[in-house]
């Protein structure tokens, strides 16, 4: 029988180990995934550390960047067999109204790894196969094709740089916009190279020295660090930037991707005539804002939530082709060092974003 083991939350130093005779029998079109890595996220230590509801009560399994290898299918699911995959980290049902609409990120009968079902810090998971992503790939150690990494980095796609791409996709972003990141950690660091990929000219802005100077080697353009220039004076060092590179002074595409209050507070101070204000990253924390700038600039505010599943191949794509890079950006450790890793990410101890590797 394959043992499934998990950490769960609330304990993650101890694993849970359960029979596979323990686990419900699949239906029709579920798959059981072997996993191979899965990625942690500021939404896993969310829940760890700042009290952040899941959907399911604990004890809950977190963990929601998937990746892995099928080795059992249901009925319905039997082409999946042996296949290796990306987990979407929204499962929408599918059938709803939402879902009708092409709304399936806020489908409420969704399935989230780590908030509505167990997750992918584990060895094994099931999930329904509707929306899985396949990887052309043999075997969890083999190379996807010139990225430099393997089945288990893949993983991070799963949110990482999906999140960003439908934010990008949402917003309208188009070939020759003004893109701005504020945040240049995990998504929006991806959040750069992607919106370079679609031909946009990128500003990053973070408080961090260090990885300013590492996205401006990965598709920025133009890099500022918030804690030097106050928002007045930050605008209008974007207007000389966009001024001297001949790029639009209206309809920029700006995308609040550091989940911080004053990177909220900046990027809605950032809008101009015909902007879009895309809200990625997440925080429990309050601000006042007059919203009447958004009447009198004509402007837009957006939210996003994860990523469709339609929108995993073409992310693959551009990591396949090497639009993307992934391998500068990832690092894995195994499983079994859940607790230090949580606790490093929290204090920001570790600049890449770290993939959990099953080592039971």
């Amino acid at each position: 029988m394959t043992q499934i083991q998990a950490w769960q939350m609330h304990e993650l130093a101890k694993p849970m180990q359960l029979s596979r005779s323990q686990i419900t029998d699949l239906h029709p079109d579920e798959v059981l995934v072997e996993i191979a890595g899965c990625g942690v996220c500021h939404t896993d230590l969310g829940f760890f550390y700042e009290g952040i509801r899941t959907a399911k009560a604990p004890p809950l399994t977190l963990g929601h960047e998937i990746s892995g290898i099928v080795i059992e299918a249901g009925t319905d699911a039997a082409a999946w067999q042996d296949q290796a995959v990306i987990i979407p980290a929204v499962l929408p049902c599918g059938e709803c109204e939402l879902c009708k609409k092409g709304r399936g990120t806020i489908c409420r009968q969704q399935k989230m790894p780590g908030n509505h079902i167990d997750g992918g810090f584990a060895s094994h998971i099931v999930v329904p196969s509707q929306y899985l992503c396949s990887v052309e790939v043999a075997s969890a150690d083999e190379p996807f094709g010139d990225s430099g990494v393997t089945l288990k980095e893949l993983s991070v796609i799963a949110d990482a740089l999906t999140t960003p791409y439908q934010a990008a996709k949402n917003a309208g972003l188009q070939a020759d916009d003004l893109a701005i990141f504020i945040g240049v950690g995990g998504i929006g660091g991806f959040g750069v190279q992607i919106a370079k990929a679609l031909g946009a000219t990128v500003i990053a802005i973070d408080i961090d020295d260090r990885k300013l100077e590492n996205i401006a080697q990965f598709g920025a353009d133009r890099t500022f660090n918030s804690k030097e220039l106050d928002p007045k004076s930050m605008r209008k060092a974007i207007r000389a930037f966009v001024a001297e590179h001949s790029v639009s002074p209206f309809e920029w595409k700006i995308f609040e991707t550091s989940g911080t209050r004053p990177g909220q507070e900046l990027a809605f101070s950032l809008m101009t005539f015909g902007a879009t204000l895309s809200v990625v990253g997440f925080t429990m924390e309050k601000l006042e804002l007059r919203l009447s700038n958004l009447m009198a600039f004509d402007a837009r505010a957006i939210g996003n939530w994860g990523c469709h599943p339609k929108y995993y191949s073409p992310v693959l794509d551009l990591v396949k082709s090497g639009k993307i890079q992934l391998a500068p950006f990832v690092q894995t450790f195994p499983l079994s060092e859940i607790n230090s890793v949580f606790e490093r990410v929290h204090n920001r101890e570790i600049d890449k974003r770290p993939v959990l590797v099953p080592d039971f």
